[in-house]
């Protein structure tokens, strides 16, 4: 530390003691916040923006980004919780309490003399051997098992929701990533399209094997409903556009300036024409056309459409155009020398829906959805607002699942027995004062239970001691939260993502190892108590 004095008289040092008080207490005030969120009876947090907007939540991963968070230490382990949730979509919770419950252990331990890189490599050993556990520990599953999958996403629901609305969007997420799973092809998330109505209830929130645009026709004599309709995915422009080079055109008569204006339309005319054309080909047998356009339609060409009674909407985002031609069949069009019946999709309805001055589109009873849309609708901007969060967090749920082939008994389940393993296996192979951040680590461990037991209004000390006993009689055993008894999670469809713990695992231990090896904290140049 006088070292530091002599090359910057100005630095400000924390020595060991005090470093480590700092980090210590961070990662506990960290962990005090987050910890009653946990579980499926956790509370909820409320967020008050500076404007007075109001959002509700449970969610780990909302909370950490939107928390205003000043401390070095505390911002360090809410970075790792949200990279956890960026790579596996779940965890942020658990990740921040079980990083406040190994620093919490390493403070006992520190406080009776015992030096941090002791503890450090007590949590690597265990760290490591852990992982080999969860690799037997995880259970193989048939991916395509529709029953596992809701057990899954409706554990991760019921964490953000409550009961009843979890259970009902579980059957929305589960249908939802099947409808684009394609065998021997990565998933992709982006093709379910997630759309919010302000209007209704919560509980009307509902999956459409299609599409839902969010803008409807820009013309009042066009169709408002659809059956058995053809539908043109194109990328054209329908509108008059300037030449790309700079040219300059002059007339010296008023008939010429018409004969120009004339020629300029004719180019659109031709091209509506020709999809006028397509349309009186393919529906000869009385079905109905629609025109969904990236680029723009003029005035002039909806007029020429809609006397024809086709439905065209204009300027649709890239994706929906990807969505579309996975929901809907056939393939987009770019130019109108492609044109033909084979580029067209196919829909069973087609419709538009006004809510106050905002309109949506419906594309739905398609032939073969890969792309679908979940509608989301609430009361109110922060109901819609959670809803979404946790339905992002249950595609990716079931997403992970599917790649995985794999789950882990959830409820507390792996905890109590990697514990039980660590106490039993793992510190029997180290000797040494080594062996003391083993115990810290099964301590630690021990921390999840324990809360989710504590949120659930239980005793946190019973519940551990019934859960320890079970485990040592053998089998796999949870916390029931609904009744506080040890239960087998199978029994109720309590199951968690292996990626999750299996990343939880590894960076919760690196994480705190690294905030318990730091013993000094400078901050030079600048005195942080200026007057």
């Amino acid at each position: 530390m006088a070292s530091v004095r002599q090359l910057n008289p100005k630095a400000e040092v924390l020595g060991r003691g005090a470093a480590c008080f700092m980090n210590v207490n961070a990662a506990k005030g960290l962990y005090d916040v987050m910890k009653t969120n946990l579980g499926p009876k956790g509370t909820i947090k409320m967020l008050v923006g500076g404007a007075g907007d109001i959002k509700l939540t449970k969610d780990g991963n909302v909370l950490l980004r939107e928390m205003q968070i000043t401390n070095p230490t505390a911002v360090m382990i809410a970075r790792t919780a949200v990279a956890q949730d960026e790579v596996t979509g779940d965890g942020t919770t658990t990740m921040v309490i079980l990083i406040g419950e190994l620093m919490k252990q390493a403070e006992r331990y520190i406080a009776d003399g015992l030096h941090p890189r002791i503890i450090a490599e007590g949590y690597e050993i265990a760290k490591k051997d852990l992982l080999e556990f969860l690799d037997g520990f995880k259970e193989a599953i048939d991916p395509s098992d529709r029953e596992t999958l809701r057990c899954v996403a409706r554990t991760a629901l019921r964490t953000k929701l409550r009961e009843g609305l979890a259970d009902q969007l579980t059957d929305i997420v589960v249908d939802a990533v099947m409808t684009i799973n394609k065998a021997d092809q990565p998933l992709d998330l982006y093709m379910v399209e997630i759309m919010h109505m302000r209007h209704k209830l919560d509980t009307d929130t509902r999956l459409i094997r299609g599409l839902v645009l969010d803008h409807g026709s820009r013309h009042p004599d066009m169709p408002k409903r659809l059956e058995n309709c053809h539908v043109l995915n194109c990328n054209i422009s329908l509108e008059y556009e300037k030449s790309e080079v700079n040219a300059g055109f002059f007339y010296s008569s008023a008939e010429q300036r018409e004969k120009l204006v004339a020629a300029e339309r004719a180019v659109v005319d031709d091209k509506v024409q020709r999809i006028i054309d397509l349309k009186k080909q393919v529906c000869a047998d009385g079905s109905s056309f629609a025109v969904i356009n990236q680029k723009g339609i003029d005035p002039a060409s909806l007029d020429l459409l809609a006397k024809e009674g086709i439905l065209a909407l204009r300027r649709a985002k890239r994706r929906n155009a990807e969505r579309l031609q996975l929901a809907t069949g056939g393939f987009t069009v770019n130019s109108v020398e492609e044109l033909s019946a084979e580029c067209l999709g196919h829909a069973g309805l087609v419709y538009e829906h006004v809510l106050g001055e905002d309109k949506f589109t419906f594309v739905e009873d398609v032939r073969h959805p890969h792309s679908c849309t979940i509608l989301i609708k609430g009361p109110n901007d922060y109901t819609i607002a959670q809803i979404k969060d946790a339905v992002r967090d249950g595609l990716r749920a079931v997403k992970n699942t599917i790649e995985d082939a794999a789950v882990v008994p959830g409820a507390g389940a792996f905890e109590v027995a990697a514990a039980h393993h660590l106490r039993t296996v793992t510190v029997k192979k180290v000797e040494g004062r080594t062996k003391l951040g083993i115990e810290a680590f099964a301590e630690a461990l021990l921390g999840l239970p324990k809360i989710l037991a504590e949120n659930s209004g239980y005793d946190p000390q019973d519940t551990i001691i019934a859960l320890q006993d079970e485990a040592e009689r053998g089998g796999c055993v949870g916390l029931d939260v609904s009744s506080g008894e040890p239960a087998d999670p199978h029994l109720s469809g309590v199951l968690d993502n292996f990626i999750v713990k299996r990343q939880i695992l590894q960076s919760a231990p690196i994480v705190a190892s690294q905030l318990l090896l730091v013993d000094e904290v400078l901050r030079a140049g600048m005195n942080m108590r200026r007057q």
